[in-house]
């Protein structure tokens, strides 16, 4: 990297500190830190929707992924998720945000106490937290990988350099931040992402995306091909319906942040419109990678992007690249700690200190900003301690994806009216059951066992919670009157609850 590469960067550091500044004053409470007050647009609510679902994980795991076995990484990946959240729109958005306007919902799981009960909301809740540390942690080693290779900055401080970033305009501006930075974000990744691609082009021509597949194996032109067989792919899709519906928290958030249960619709339908067809334009020059720099393999695959960046892309373009990188993971991460210290200040520490619940406005919102410190911090702690090549894939992969739809089902089918006789009996057997799987797999896996797939990680635990939680629960039936006054609630707007959002 140049001098102007730098100013680029930094450049992007101080604009996102700047936005988290002018943010602060939009957050006088707690609703607005945690879901803006219910007045979200709907058009930012879908752009930030989108960019807090991925991170720089795409351009080293998936990159990896896409210049190793070619097509594939976008059918199970992308296409999952925009056909996925294309259907939670209709499903799930208009629910999220009628409880946040009918119920004064700040967290995802909130509701859960009087859907299930308190027992079921702890147990997804601690599961939940401590799995996002995690899933953060691998987030940071991503991103730093992308720094140490594209400017020699060491992994561990480039952790410190971008965590503590995220941390000031996180810790400030609440989801109000957390928006208004994806918005930048996303301008900012679509000049990397478009550069890039004409970079490309410059190199192989205007027609490389039709052109590269002859010169390719012909195996990277398959759907699925190597570990990502159809079982795979048909578990991911249901995870990723539920995960990126309302079951990666901070989504949610998403919807409930936006002004109407419509708006939340239409929200949900563009972030399903950016999932089919921005990824296209990232992909196709990983797709392209083996051609400009062929010959890496194992784990030096991770740096296909990088390394074809530093051949490619002219000076200040390499900064700009490499903010496009920052820009996802940190739109996810902040979204993350926004939901977590959600999390945590709504549901998981009142159950612990009582006193909380006595605390004064001020104080509520003064908790709520600490919790979002200590979790970004403490993500960043282990980044740096785990620190490496491999790690990401690993739990991106076989930790995040094959956990997340165990915590995930009771959370989003209780959602859907459907379920309503469903109680809290098959909802922790459930989340305990898919969760106890995939322990055991990982296990086996550990061990050298030949037929735990990628496949069967995935999807054993997820069919063994869903199965859990349909036989339990329509065994064990528990009816509620107050879960179904609950579910009606959210099929509908009345004409009362429309009006008290309008006041």
């Amino acid at each position: 990297m140049g001098t102007l590469d730098w100013v680029v960067v930094v450049g992007y550091f101080f604009v996102m500190v700047a936005i988290g500044l002018w943010s602060r004053g939009r957050v006088q409470n707690i609703a607005d830190f945690f879901t803006a007050g219910g007045k979200m647009p709907w058009w930012l609510s879908g752009i930030s929707h989108h960019m807090s679902g991925y991170s720089a994980v795409m351009f080293v795991a998936f990159a990896s992924e896409a210049y190793r076995l070619g097509l594939t990484v976008y059918v199970w990946w992308s296409l999952t998720i925009g056909i996925g959240v294309g259907i939670g729109a209709f499903l799930f958005a208009p629910r999220w945000n009628r409880l946040r306007s009918k119920y004064n919902v700040a967290s995802p799981l909130e509701y859960l106490a009087r859907r299930y009960n308190v027992p079921t909301q702890q147990v997804m809740a601690w599961a939940g937290a401590l799995l996002k540390v995690v899933d953060i942690a691998a987030k940071w080693a991503a991103v730093a990988i992308l720094l140490k290779g594209f400017a020699g900055v060491p992994i561990t401080w480039g952790i410190i350099l971008i965590g503590l970033v995220t941390m000031i305009y996180s810790v400030l501006g609440g989801l109000w931040a957390d928006a208004l930075t994806d918005f930048g974000q996303f301008i900012i990744q679509a000049a990397a992402g478009f550069a890039m691609f004409f970079a490309v082009a410059g190199r192989l021509g205007m027609d490389f995306p039709i052109t590269i597949w002859d010169k390719l194996p012909e195996s990277h032109s398959d759907p699925l091909a190597g570990p990502y067989t159809s079982t795979f792919f048909m578990a991911l899709f249901l995870i990723k319906t539920l995960e990126y519906n309302g079951g990666m928290w901070n989504l949610a958030q998403r919807y409930m942040a936006a002004p109407s249960a419509f708006a939340a619709k239409r929200s949900a339908l563009l972030s399903s419109v950016l999932w089919l067809v921005w990824p296209l334009v990232l992909f196709f020059p990983m797709w392209a990678a083996p051609l400009i720099v062929p010959g890496l393999q194992g784990a030096a695959a991770e740096s296909a992007y990088i390394e074809m960046g530093k051949q490619m892309l002219p000076a200040g373009m390499i900064g700009l690249v490499l903010a496009g990188f920052f820009s996802h993971t940190m739109a996810m991460v902040s979204s993350d700690a926004n939901v977590i210290s959600a999390v945590i200040t709504r549901d998981m520490l009142p159950r612990l200190w009582k006193g909380i619940t006595r605390l004064t406005s001020d104080g509520q919102l003064v908790l709520a900003r600490v919790t979002t410190f200590l979790f970004i911090g403490g993500s960043m702690l282990i980044a740096i301690i785990s620190g490496g090549q491999g790690f990401v894939l690993k739990v991106v992969v076989d930790l995040v994806a094959a956990t997340m739809g165990p915590i995930a089902i009771p959370l989003m089918l209780g959602l859907l009216p459907w379920f309503r006789r469903i109680g809290s009996t098959a909802a922790i057997a459930s989340v305990v059951g898919g969760l106890g799987m995939w322990a055991f797999l990982y296990i086996e896996q550990m061990n050298k066992a030949a037929w735990v797939t990628k496949g069967v990680l995935v999807s054993w635990p997820l069919v063994l919670s869903l199965v859990l939680y349909l036989t339990i629960g329509f065994l064990k039936s528990e009816p509620s009157r107050e879960r179904d006054e609950l579910l009606d609630s959210l099929d509908t707007d009345e004409e009362p609850e429309k009006e008290a959002v309008k006041a």
